[in-house]
């Protein structure tokens, strides 16, 4: 049976109160402290994110003076939440340690009082829950949610064991997903020492010696930029459209139909694309094609590997931008044919890697977000066997 309270839709059994019932809600003292270099940490809006309070990010720190002023009115203890109410308005981040920190102006430090504190967290991640928070926020500038629609934040919630028994589920889904970003982290670094080692003949494949042939790219490519505006690129087109962003659009037309490097000639970080196939570019964007005794996969990995090449020699102030000069003298140190290619295979499987990882990742965090959204509202029901003391 469910019944409707305000429009809410209550499982029965399960209760709805407002935050300030179930928890204390202390506000941060609003004042900006004098920072130092080393000290105790300050947790703002800016550094807070879904998980554990980060420490160690942080670059505002206080002394022990600062901090005793600016926490004399509460006591953080582990299972506390820290809530932000602008920038990353209404995320929170959970206490997991007795490490002390301050609060920083615009957090909310909440204290659970009658339900998990592990469960109030998945709450305020809930969709209804956020829903509600972008609901009241305003400001000119900024997104902000008063304090006073803070406290007044209606939860609703099971009985204790069915709360914690919700959160264990839950955690062990983000403990899955947190397992899959470090092994993505990791698969990253692998990749980005086998480029520094690979890219530079620091280290040789088996089978593989000599010398490495210096050349510029204008003598083993063609270099051309496109003649398009945004204006010809579209959201449903059939062919690519490389913008001068790092964006990917399309088009219903292409100008080229080749094995491409393909490189924005504007912006900030200069990260080139491989693509085979048809195409079209933006006229401030290059494509580098017919290749000459070089393998395009292999002058992918090697340029984005020295794209520090492109920050060094881009011009413009407040607009860096590249000229076709600055391409065609690019220094290029090629191997032989064959080893370029067995390089580019091995750098194309630990992308693979990362790929496939990435998709895992993506696939848990759709399944979490479709399971918070069933046990928060009671839509589905867990067995709980026994309380659980959080």
């Amino acid at each position: 049976m469910v019944f409707h309270h305000r429009k809410v839709m209550i499982p029965s059994g399960w209760f709805c109160e407002r935050l300030d019932s179930i928890s204390d809600v202390i506000d941060c003292k609003h004042r900006t402290p004098s920072y130092v270099p080393n000290g105790i940490p300050l947790v703002s809006p800016g550094t807070i994110k879904w998980g554990a309070v980060d420490l160690v990010s942080p670059t505002k720190r206080v002394t022990t003076e600062e901090y005793e002023s600016l926490m004399d009115h509460c006591s953080v203890e582990v299972g506390d939440l820290v809530f932000s109410r602008n920038q990353s308005i209404g995320v929170a981040s959970f206490v997991n340690s007795n490490e002390p920190f301050v609060l920083g102006q615009d957090t909310v430090l909440v204290k659970p009082k009658r339900c998990s504190p592990m469960f109030l967290f998945y709450n305020l991640q809930s969709i209804d829950t956020q829903r509600v928070i972008f609901k009241l926020a305003g400001g000119s500038t900024f997104f902000r949610i008063n304090l006073r629609d803070v406290r007044k934040l209606k939860i609703i919630y099971p009985p204790l064991p069915e709360q914690q028994k919700i959160a264990k589920t839950l955690t062990t889904w983000d403990n899955a997903i947190t397992v899959t970003e470090q092994l993505i982290s990791n698969s990253q670094q692998q990749k980005k020492s086998l480029m520094q080692q690979l890219l530079t003949g620091k280290k040789r494949l088996t089978g593989f010696s000599g010398e490495w042939l210096n050349v510029e790219l204008g003598s083993i490519s063609n270099i051309t930029t496109g003649s398009s505006n945004r204006v010809d690129s579209f959201l449903g087109g059939k062919f690519a459209f490389f913008d001068r962003s790092e964006d990917i659009r399309t088009s219903n037309r292409y100008l080229f139909d080749s094995e491409a490097v393909i490189v924005p000639g504007e912006g900030q970080d200069f990260v080139p694309k491989y693509f085979k196939g048809k195409f079209d570019l933006h006229q401030r964007t290059y494509a580098i094609m017919d290749f000459r005794n070089v393998d395009g996969r292999f002058l992918f990995y090697y340029i984005g590997f020295h794209r520090h090449y492109f920050l060094s020699q881009a011009v413009g102030s407040t607009v860096k931008s590249l000229r076709l000069p600055i391409f065609q003298r690019m220094p290029i140190s090629l191997p032989p044919i064959e080893e370029q290619q067995k390089i580019a295979s091995v750098l194309s499987n630990a992308d693979k890697e990362i790929d496939l990882l990435k998709q895992q990742l993506s696939d848990l965090k759709q399944e979490k977000k479709a399971l918070m959204q069933q046990l928060l509202t009671g839509k589905r029901r867990v067995q709980v066997d026994e309380v659980e003391v959080t």
